[in-house]
């Protein structure tokens, strides 16, 4: 057994190319936690046909929100020759999810290779193998002498299995080893992470609740890192755990995030009724200025005008008037809610302050 002590790293504040920037640089500052694991981590040797037998079926999974494919064909190249001459290769690391399959945390460049290789494309073409050896060069998997397939297909890949024992009630462990085992090149966000480790029905309905028009009238461009997605993970957390928050918020949407990640708790009807209705109505009545007491997108406000307005709806529907938009600008005019979402916006008090004033201000609109 193995036992790790990790601390929660510090997202990054800076923005992507969307209509909605995130005000966020308050709270992220506050985002750092430490945190004590217990981890039972071991190794396993995988025969290289295993490996590429086992992403086939769906078995091993490479997530679809890690970094993209950035090998070039001389990288991936190099490596199978590498395997070719039975030279060493680094490890991956692997961890298990509930369906028993595995999910890569690292080593997804190395494991996409040996899948092109064997299946014979690379990024739409025929992989052959490039500035190598001229044994090897111009090959295909099927163009190896019969002894270099065997000698391939039978080469070792070393993974470490990783296991959180503590906590027990989140994985909040493998997030951070991605996150910092991922952090050498583009550095992974944190929704990107967790659609990566809570893969799932889940997972798939928030992708496809960001395709709702109002949401996307409201936020504007899609988000490249995610961080819409995020947002509407936040409303539907908030929305249903707000009596359970403590910070950081990162780890609390982390939480959420696995324990619907089947949709168990909250079915995809459930929460898409509380979402679709909850941003139309605010769509109609505020267009793309909601959640923008400045210029900018601002994530505390858009978590408490979401909750207190779908509090409000669970009363019956909001007719379009004056009254919602009143009660909009009055809130933020409130030096209290000010400054709720301007300052500490992650601490325990800031967040259940603003969404106090938010159910307030909208319980009476009729």
């Amino acid at each position: 057994m193995v036992k790790a002590s990790l601390s929660e790293l510090q997202d990054f504040a800076d923005s992507d190319d969307t209509a909605g920037v995130l005000d966020e640089a308050e709270e992220l500052s506050e985002e750092s936690v430490p945190i004590r694991y217990d981890i039972t981590s071991y190794g396993a040797d995988f025969l290289v046909d295993g490996l590429v037998g086992r992403l086939k079926s769906g078995d091993i999974l490479v997530p679809s929100f890690q970094r993209n494919f950035i090998w070039t064909l001389t990288d991936s190249s190099r490596f199978i020759e590498s395997l070719l001459l039975g030279l060493p290769v680094p490890g991956i690391f692997l961890s298990q999810d509930p369906e028993n399959r595995y999910l890569v945390v690292d080593g997804q460049q190395r494991l996409k290779t040996l899948q092109a290789f064997y299946e014979g494309i690379f990024r739409g073409r025929e992989f052959r193998l490039q500035n190598v050896d001229d044994l090897f060069k111009d090959k295909r998997y099927r163009d190896l002498a019969e002894a270099d397939r065997r000698k391939l297909d039978n080469s070792v890949i070393h993974a470490t299995i990783v296991q959180q024992n503590e906590p027990y009630d989140d994985d909040s462990s493998i997030y951070n080893i991605f996150e910092r085992l991922n952090a050498g090149g583009r550095r992974l966000y944190p929704q990107e992470i967790r659609a990566s480790i809570f893969h799932g029905p889940f997972n798939d309905l928030l992708n496809d609740l960001n395709e709702t028009p109002a949401w996307r009238s409201v936020y504007g461009a899609k988000s490249e890192r995610l961080k819409d997605v995020e947002l509407i993970l936040r409303f539907l957390a908030m929305l249903f755990d707000l009596a359970t928050y403590t910070k950081p918020m990162k780890t609390f949407l982390s939480k959420f995030m696995k324990s619907n990640q089947t949709l168990e708790r909250h079915s995809a009807q459930e929460c898409r009724g509380q979402f679709v209705p909850t941003i139309e109505v605010i769509q109609r009545h505020l267009g793309d200025r909601a959640f923008k007491p400045t210029k900018a997108f601002n994530a505390a406000v858009y978590d408490s005008v979401m909750v207190g307005v779908a509090t409000r709806l669970s009363t019956g529907p909001i007719e379009l008037s004056d009254d919602f938009v009143r009660a909009y600008d009055e809130l933020l005019r409130n030096p209290q809610y000010r400054l709720a979402f301007s300052r500490s916006t992650s601490n325990d008090e800031s967040v259940n302050t603003r969404v106090s004033l938010a159910k307030d201000a909208f319980s009476a609109v009729p």
